[in-house]
């Protein structure tokens, strides 16, 4: 009681404490004090846990499988594919990706072959194919690359006219050739003399807007007129599971629908597909669709499986999948993890299973001898598969593989065998560049090959060609090249370095590489075909795969397949011959020229 007005006394601060704390008051304190000072000191501190365990198990897995009436990517059928959001959320993502580059899910219902799934997430795709949303940034023309509008490039844009083969450009109304002058500016990267902007395609005429890519004279790197007023053209991901943990669609994850709508849908990839399936190699599903956005126009699409954890599951073998990322890098970083997340994505065993491997793998390449590499390569790499890789990417001239500016390739690590494959992805690129390519000769973004070390340029020189508005020969930078470092934001670092690279002084400082132009480089390719030991399994492969893609027929039945395909879908018949002629016209070149190569026929 209390000694002045007799209410109940308060329990003292100090009697509310127990009993126990109180006696050892000392070891609690000291023990608050020491977490206080490691708070303060390592607070902003990032821990990175190793995972070292043994076990091969997916902890993501598919809890609901939504089936379908119709196999989703049965090519015999026609599809249809219907989204359908709040303009609010597509509108807020849009602000979003113009300002910084971000590229946020929004929820969507998806009808799918008339399957209703409420919820999914979507979000735009894509690096260098989304430019033309992001407005004009780094100097170019409205959408362009920087520059100008039409051809696209400063100066001449790429030989031939415009994009590679005079395929359309961003933000260009009628393709390449005849284009847009270039701005006026004192940038070292402008085509011009003097700090003029140079007329954007002056090489020759390119073709006409609405043209379908794929031809190495006709196609190639298009760049699309993208609007955000047009979602239905769009690169969309659909991403089954991004509201709705563990569920799927016949028993999909992800979908992807590719850059290029209705005359431009890209037969050359769905070509490229179509070879590599049946080869041992594994190679995403596809199909064409109409999709139909909200209550926007219908337009044709082609849609295709995106490397998710199921395809990473579905890889021959007990393996874990490694995504290279498009502004990673495969140089050795050192022994903390962390420092490759920038470069690689696990797409399945997350939590079971760790980046080690590429570590290990990263650190041999980049240490090794020539002796070394030639004599141990097959303890790290199935050279068997790795061979047939880089052939397959010779044979379909695709100059954006796991040595282009995309890095577009995956790793696949055998758990019993303890060594990596390397699995190819995202072929929108493919039948670009010279048909008559052999399979010493590395493709390149300006329309012909590189050559094994392509010359850019002698003793540290850019390697343009003198006249202002005239493309480079093959093996360099077209004249009038933008600095690609200064590209817009989301654009994959394509910039100089290594040997052969428009104004890279061989230190490798932005990913140059070897022959090409514009190929980032990759020294575990590079180093394969430079060494002669390993030549005889490389040509092995080559001839194998050139009798099944092309001297079979293979390739040609395949195209046909396909236009039926594409016809089926919506396109008219008109259009559709009109743009795979072009396609094909490169597919019998290519035919022709490697029939004529003894190392190819043997």
């Amino acid at each position: 009681m209390s000694p002045i007005d007799g209410r109940p006394r308060g329990r003292r601060l100090r009697d509310r404490v127990p009993v126990r704390l109180r006696h050892h008051w000392k070891p609690a304190g000291a023990l608050c004090a020491g977490l206080a000072v490691m708070l303060y000191a390592f607070g902003d501190a990032r821990i990175s846990p190793y995972v070292t365990s043994a076990s091969r198990v997916e902890a993501d897995t598919i809890t609901e499988d939504v089936k379908g009436a119709v196999g989703l990517y049965d090519t015999s059928v026609k599809h249809s594919v219907q989204l359908e959001y709040e303009q609010t959320d597509f509108d807020k993502m849009m602000k979003e990706f113009k300002k910084d580059g971000t590229k946020d899910s929004i929820p969507a219902d998806l009808t799918i072959d008339g399957v209703f799934l409420q919820d999914v997430g979507i979000r735009l795709k894509g690096n260098s194919t989304l430019m033309s949303l992001r407005g004009n940034r780094g100097g170019g023309g409205q959408g362009g690359m920087p520059g100008g509008a039409g051809g696209g490039m400063p100066g001449g844009g790429m030989p031939g006219g415009g994009m590679p083969g005079g395929a359309q450009a961003s933000g260009a109304p009628t393709g390449g050739g005849e284009g847009a002058q270039g701005d006026r500016s004192d940038q070292a990267d402008q085509g011009g003399q003097d700090g003029q902007g140079g007329q954007a395609g002056q090489g020759g005429q390119g073709g006409q807007a609405g043209q379908m890519p794929g031809g190495g004279r006709g196609g190639g790197m298009t760049q699309y007129n993208l609007s955000a007023d047009k979602p239905e053209e769009l690169p969309w991901l659909i991403k089954i599971d991004e509201y709705v943990e563990g569920r799927a669609y016949q028993g999909e994850r992800e979908i992807s629908l590719r850059p290029g709508s209705n005359a431009q849908v890209p037969v050359n990839e769905a070509l490229a597909l179509s070879l590599i399936d049946g080869t041992g190699e594994p190679a995403e599903r596809f199909g064409f669709t109409a999709l139909k956005v909200n209550n926007r126009p219908t337009a044709v699409r082609l849609m295709v499986e995106n490397p998710d954890t199921e395809y990473a599951e579905a890889v021959e073998g007990e393996s874990v999948v490694y995504k290279a990322r498009a502004g990673g890098t495969f140089d050795y970083q050192g022994d903390d993890p962390s420092k490759y997340e920038t470069s690689f994505r696990q797409l399945n065993k997350v939590g079971s299973q760790d980046l080690e491997p590429v570590m290990k793998l990263t650190e041999w390449v980049e240490k090794s001898s020539d002796e070394e590499f030639a004599a141990d390569l097959g303890k790290y790499v199935d050279v068997d598969s790795f061979a047939h890789y880089v052939a397959t990417q010779n044979l379909l001239m695709n100059f954006d593989d796991m040595a282009g500016p995309g890095k577009n390739y995956l790793l696949g690590y055998d758990l019993n065998s303890k060594k990596f494959s390397v699995l190819g992805w995202d072929y929108n690129l493919t039948f670009s560049g010279d048909a008559t390519a052999g399979p010493d000769e590395q493709m390149s973004m300006g329309g012909g090959p590189g050559g094994p070390g392509g010359q850019g340029g002698q003793d540290g020189q850019d390697g343009r060609a003198e006249q202002n508005g005239q493309g480079g020969q093959p093996g360099e930078a077209p004249e009038g090249m933008p600095d690609m470092s200064q590209l817009p934001e989301g654009m994959p670092d394509m910039a100089g370095g290594g040997p052969g690279a428009p104004g890279g002084d061989g230190d490798d400082t932005a990913g140059g590489g070897r022959g090409g132009g514009m190929m980032s480089g990759h020294a575990l390719k590079e180093r394969f075909l430079e060494l002669d030991a390993f030549d005889a399994v490389y040509k092995k492969a080559y001839q194998d795969l050139y009798e099944k893609f092309y001297a079979s027929g293979k390739a040609t039945k395949a195209l046909a397949d396909i236009a039926g395909q594409v016809t089926r879908a919506g396109v008219p018949a008109k259009e559709v011959e009109s743009a795979v002629s072009t396609l094909r016209t490169t597919v019998t070149e290519r035919t022709a020229a490697l029939a004529k190569d003894k190392e190819v026929t043997g």
